[in-house]
């Protein structure tokens, strides 16, 4: 594809990643088309185009690729027939549908892995929570373990922890994976465009909010072992490869107190594990995957500053309209970056924006994230 100023690309959703996608491509005043059900949502105010509907829907989809020459995801959850019928008509679909497939189902994805040689825990699949019930009354299945639904899991949902018979099992199609003994939770961003070049920014680690089951901070770079970051970046890259995907795929990774470096799953679009780069890469994640699906040279990923960031969560005592205290705080101290997704109303755990924090010292940039975290509340009024 001849890139130029009049290329229509077409996301499927038009959330925050829709949002933060559409502001980087305005640099280059490329045309952004979004589709969601409603044009309050956080993308509506950066698209030059928004249609209302349902990104769930064939009819709604395909007529919505009428409207573009590219077609985008900000999320997995999308109707793939449509841009399967969209693709034979000669539309560009990046990432492609049938690559869609397989990874928003997490029992094909896992087997996708296991079909590459790719590292991953092992997995077993089950139709329902009777299903896993029986498998535990007949020691087919023993505690602990994780289970995730097969499909339609988000932002912490659709997976629980089964120490004992007390945890309340998931009721959908699903698997069951060992509870890992997790040294450190990692993910790496890796881009890849038709070219077959590929680029990967540095690795990350990641701490989750112990009730939310969503990241609270993350670090950039990872303090791990040299030899840990190389290895999972390998890693990354060959994912990237054995998908055969162009734009941007996040990888997430367990790393092991046994040393092992396991795929956790993987994400086909702009990713939480890589909101940092808008400020601390010379390339952020959003304008490699607007030069890996326009197959344009990928831009460098090297780290301008270590960086912690931190998600504003809807305060657990809140649900209404927003309302955010502290941010003139935040704001008067250095190196403190505030994105603010501009979605209208706040509920528990909801991710309404993000901060990020650099500095040339690590250590110190996580005590002054900690700091924000304590200072700036998502509230309602």
């Amino acid at each position: 594809m001849n890139f130029d100023l009049t290329t229509k690309i077409g996301v499927l959703g038009g959330g925050q990643l829709g949002k933060m996608f559409a502001l980087a491509a305005a640099d280059w005043h490329v045309p952004i088309y979004a589709l969601d059900k409603s044009k309050s949502f956080p993308a509506g105010v950066a698209v030059q185009h928004f249609t209302e509907g349902d990104f769930k829907d064939y009819d709604t989809v395909y007529q919505f690729g009428q409207q573009v020459d590219l077609l985008t995801v900000e999320i997995e959850h999308v109707n793939t027939d449509a841009l399967k019928a969209l693709v034979a008509e000669g539309k560009t679909v990046h990432p492609a549908p049938d690559k869609l497939e397989i990874i928003k189902d997490k029992g094909l994805q896992k087997a996708f892995y296991h079909q590459h040689d790719l590292p991953t825990s092992s997995f077993q699949i089950y139709s329902d929570a009777a299903a896993v019930q029986k498998a535990i009354v007949t020691e087919v299945l023993s505690y602990p373990f994780v289970q995730k639904a097969r499909t339609a899991g988000y932002d912490g949902q659709g997976v629980a922890v089964v120490r004992s018979a007390d945890d309340k099992l998931l009721d959908a199609p699903c698997i069951i994976e060992p509870l890992v003994d997790i040294e450190k939770e990692l993910a790496v961003i890796v881009a890849r465009n038709e070219n077959g070049k590929v680029q990967a920014f540095p690795l990350v680690e990641m701490a989750f909010h112990p009730t939310a089951n969503l990241v609270e901070f993350l670090l950039c770079p990872a303090n791990v072992p040299d030899e840990v970051a190389v290895k999972a970046t390998e890693i990354a890259k060959r994912t990237i490869q054995a998908y055969d995907i162009c734009g941007i795929l996040a990888v997430e990774f367990f790393w092991t107190k046994k040393g092992e470096i396991l795929i956790n799953e993987v994400a086909p679009r702009p990713h939480n594990s890589g909101h940092h780069t808008i400020e601390s890469c010379y390339t952020t994640q959003y304008e490699q995957h607007l030069r890996a699906i326009l197959n344009l040279p990928l831009g460098s990923t090297r780290l301008k500053s270590p960086a912690v960031m931190v998600n504003l969560l809807g305060h657990p005592d809140y649900k209404g309209n927003v309302r955010y205290e502290g941010v003139q705080y935040s704001l008067a101290m250095e190196g403190v970056k505030i994105h603010l997704y501009g979605k209208e109303q706040t509920k528990p755990f909801r991710k309404m924006g993000h901060v990020t924090v650099l500095n040339d010292d690590l250590a110190t940039a996580l005590t002054i994230a900690k700091e924000v975290k304590e200072q700036l509340k998502v509230i309602a009024k």
